[in-house]
């Protein structure tokens, strides 16, 4: 495996295993924090997922690569929208801008990035001919 994918790897991989204890302090502290760990959890396992398949050096990567990437920026944009009080905001604007918009623009590298030329996910022939 390449240097530079190797630590992209890493990186995802890290990524959504640290928002694991992340979701338990949510959860203890936060009095309705349902949306905000199942968010917190769909971004872990798109980060993971991402990081597993680009692993095995297929083109589905760029699916998991996708959904994360549109999961942290809405999760940025939630807590910047959400943040009610100055400490609040300047937390939400150090996560936003420390972790999940650099995380989701790599996640968009990912997508749009092309080493080689990418199959078609579908069959080649159509699986059902109409008769005309």
């Amino acid at each position: 495996m390449r240097d530079s994918k190797r630590w992209q790897v890493r990186l995802l991989g890290g990524a959504g295993m640290a928002l694991l204890p992340w979701m338990v302090v949510l959860a203890l502290t936060l009095r309705d924090a349902t949306g905000w760990v199942l968010l917190d959890l769909a971004e872990a396992a798109s980060l993971v997922g991402t990081a597993a398949l680009l692993r095995r050096d297929g083109q589905w990567h760029r699916v998991c690569a996708a959904l994360a990437a549109l999961l942290l920026v809405s999760d940025a944009g939630f807590d910047l929208g959400s943040a009610t009080t100055g400490s609040d905001l300047w937390t939400a604007l150090a996560m936003a801008l420390g972790a999940e918009l650099p995380l989701a623009a790599l996640c968009a590298v990912l997508v749009l990035h092309r080493s080689r030329p990418v199959r078609a996910l579908l069959p080649v022939r159509p699986v059902l001919a109409l008769a005309a």
